[in-house]
């Protein structure tokens, strides 16, 4: 039977490995020259060399092929379960073939052969890629010091996005029947599951860290402070406030950067207009913004003394409050969410299985 399922799967087999076999060629052409790069202009540019321009013209390196890598890692999980997992049972059911190959094979011994074969290929391949692309990205990675910025495309969890897309293509194919419908179903499916797991299950998956800053006249005469709102998908949102520059920390996910008084209450906007009347009047928009779907739009008015000493009243008051994910908790949080995707495949998989024995009953 392994054998049987292993003959059918040979043309997908055959296309990833060509695949696996290009990307490998094109990383090992081009990645020793971006280690070489890296070493010798962001490693070596030390404490007397601008560190900051030596980054900024080493990341322009390669910006095509990157972005294409980034692609790459983002669509491949999902066309697994687009083209591996919804026709698998779906195509047997839609022309009928599985009553004659159902006769010769036991249905829940075949979907479970299937399953494991086509899924722990699923895991191979998005492994091996993502071993590749990690390994190549690794200078790109250090000079940007943002390690969760590509949290999905690195090391352990596109493993967990491949085999679960997989498997949620196969559930959905048995309950659909039909090719077609079972691919886009699993686009929608795949696409929504990444939404919510990135908003809503990620973020609390483990419990963030919290820096306080003090706000004083030099940090508010050096720092990037701005007046403005938040923005999201459906545009600009809440009353104006200040904006801090963004929290130093190497290699933080920061969920927040607010201003609070000793007792933890938020800045209001009536305690701003109250301390800074004429902070408002006058400003112009100059973009901006952080995240996908969020960020800030940043106002500067044109009085920059009026800013400054604005912010010097608040500082009285208030601090600065980051509440972040540090670098520490990034391998965590990667086996974690390795663990979740691993053991939605499995339920996924064992309802495709319990769908088909109920459909055949």
């Amino acid at each position: 039977m392994i054998r049987l399922a292993a003959l059918q799967f040979r043309a997908q087999a055959l296309v990833a490995g060509i695949g696996l076999v290009v990307l490998a060629i094109v990383l090992a052409v081009t990645g020793p020259h971006l280690v070489h790069l890296y070493d010798a202009t962001v490693a070596a540019c030390g404490a007397g060399g601008d560190c900051a321009s030596a980054r900024s013209a080493f990341l322009q390196t390669d910006h095509a092929l990157r972005l294409a890598l980034s692609v790459l890692m983002v669509v491949v999980p999902g066309l697994i379960g687009l083209f591996w997992g919804a026709p698998l049972v779906a195509r047997e059911f839609e022309t009928g073939t599985y009553r004659l190959a159902w006769t010769q094979v036991h249905h829940s011994r075949w979907l479970v052969v299937e399953l494991g074969l086509v899924g722990l290929a699923s895991m191979a391949v998005a492994g091996l890629m993502s071993l590749m692309v990690t390994w190549w990205a690794s200078p790109i990675d250090s000079a940007k010091h943002a390690i969760y910025a590509s949290f999905e495309q690195r090391n352990l969890v596109p493993i967990g996005y491949a085999v679960a897309a997989f498997a949620l293509g196969v559930l959905i194919g048995v309950l659909v029947r039909r090719v077609i419908p079972a691919i886009l179903l699993t686009l929608v499916g795949f696409v929504a599951l990444q939404l919510l797991f990135l908003n809503f299950v990620r973020p609390n998956l483990l419990p963030p860290s919290h820096q306080t800053t003090a706000i004083t006249r030099e940090s508010a005469m050096k720092g990037d402070w701005s007046y403005g709102s938040s923005t999201g998908l459906l545009g600009t949102s809440g009353p104006s406030t200040l904006i801090p520059p963004p929290p130093a920390i190497r290699n933080a996910w920061v969920y927040s950067t607010r201003l609070v008084d000793r007792s933890g209450a938020p800045l209001t906007p009536s305690a701003l207009a109250q301390a800074c009347p004429l902070l408002g009047a006058g400003s112009s928009g100059s973009g901006g913004g952080a995240g996908i779907g969020g960020g800030e739009t940043r106002v500067r008015s044109t009085n920059g003394a009026a800013l400054e000493d604005c912010v010097t009243k608040i500082g009285a008051t208030y601090h600065e409050l980051v509440t972040y994910q540090p670098a520490r908790h990034y391998w965590p949080l990667q086996w974690t969410e390795l663990a979740i995707y691993l053991a939605l495949a499995v339920g996924l998989g064992g309802c495709g299985v319990w769908a088909v024995r109920r459909r055949l009953a």
